[in-house]
């Protein structure tokens, strides 16, 4: 899950009323991008991009925040067309329509920032796709975080919800400024599955009853506090995957269960809290069994999330959807098959 200007996940850190520390750049490893990958432009010219999903078609759908559409992307031929359109758009040049998920053929939205504590008459909520430009709010976000505040700090009442993900046959959604994950049903009951310090959550993926979420770290973004972390629905206890980059955004499976991760890349050092990642300097990231990372492609513009077809991954960054082809081109260059390897997770 970024505008052009401004991407989405720095408008998290910014609002947790956090000190302005230095944020010196950070130098994540010396590890060297994979090789064998093959990374083309899909798409381009989105407005305002945060979030996307792999649909029931196989096609990439992507919100675009600026406008309130959602884009189909056909991962074959790069073709843009006009999923829906009509939801609430970005009020303060950020938020809006930020990620999108499916439960079978119908598609769900996910909307924050554009509700009366920021300017705007509009609900931050999980809005269900019923045609191509009708909607229906299923869960109010934003009225239930006003009524549920969180123990850590914060300055909008309503929050700022980041990733929409399928779980049980509902949905779980990040709150970055929040610091917390909620559940939510499709007759809109809403509860929270688990609250954090001040970590910043942001992507999420799901395997059986284990969720995987990624944490962009407070300011200063070092690589330290850029994780990922898994817990379960039914024991909710978070324990560290991954760490060692700065400011990841999201987490998802790829190929033979491998699991990978977004950093939106390094800290530009000496600016204002909440300030995006230095251009150009974002990773896919691979995760290893020892805790740590390895690069997959890097020199990503401002990426802000990540799926898989297979062995495909399709990035969204800054307006763009990027094709990554070969992605686990190392790991399984000697045959077809999924080997034994530290990176595997099992549901």
């Amino acid at each position: 899950m970024g505008i052009k200007r401004t991407p989405l996940f720095a408008a998290l850190a910014a609002t947790l009323l956090i000190p302005s520390l230095v944020a010196m750049p950070s130098v994540a490893s010396a590890t060297q991008p994979q090789s064998g990958t093959d990374t083309v432009v899909l798409a381009s010219g989105l407005q305002g991009t945060y979030g996307g999903t792999i649909g029931p078609d196989g096609a990439l759908y992507v919100t675009e925040a600026t406008v309130g559409d959602v884009k189909r992307i056909d991962t074959r031929t790069g073709q843009v067309s006009t999923f829906a359109s009509g939801l609430p758009p970005a009020v303060i040049g950020l938020g809006g329509a930020v990620d999108i998920a499916f439960i079978g053929r119908t598609a769900y939205v996910l909307v924050t920032l554009v509700g009366p504590d920021v300017g705007g008459n509009n609900t931050n909520g999980i809005y269900r796709v019923d045609d191509a430009d009708s909607f229906t709010v299923i869960a109010d976000l934003g009225e239930w975080s006003r009524t549920h505040p969180p123990a850590t700090s914060f300055e909008i009442p309503s929050g700022l919800q980041f990733a929409l993900e399928t779980a049980r046959g509902g949905f779980l959604v990040t709150d970055g400024h929040h610091n917390r994950v909620l559940s939510v049903t499709r007759d809109g009951v809403i509860s929270q599955l688990i609250a954090f310090d001040n970590i910043v959550p942001t992507g999420l993926d799901v395997r059986g009853n284990t969720v995987y979420m990624a944490e962009a770290g407070p300011i200063p973004h070092l690589p330290a506090t850029g994780k990922v972390v898994s817990f379960g629905l039914k024991n909710p206890t978070a324990r560290t995957v991954a760490s060692g980059f700065s400011l990841l955004v999201d987490v998802e499976f790829g190929r033979c269960d491998a699991l990978y991760a977004l950093s939106q890349g390094d800290s530009p050092g000496n600016v204002p809290a909440g300030s995006p990642a230095l251009p150009n300097s974002g990773e896919l990231l691979r995760t290893n069994a020892n805790g740590t990372f390895s690069i997959v492609v890097d020199g990503l513009n401002l990426p802000t999330s990540v799926d898989f077809v297979k062995d495909t991954a399709f990035v969204v960054a800054n307006g763009q959807v990027l094709k990554v082809s070969n992605v686990s081109s190392d790991q399984h260059k000697r045959g077809n098959g999924c080997g034994e390897s530290g990176h595997h997770y099992k549901s």
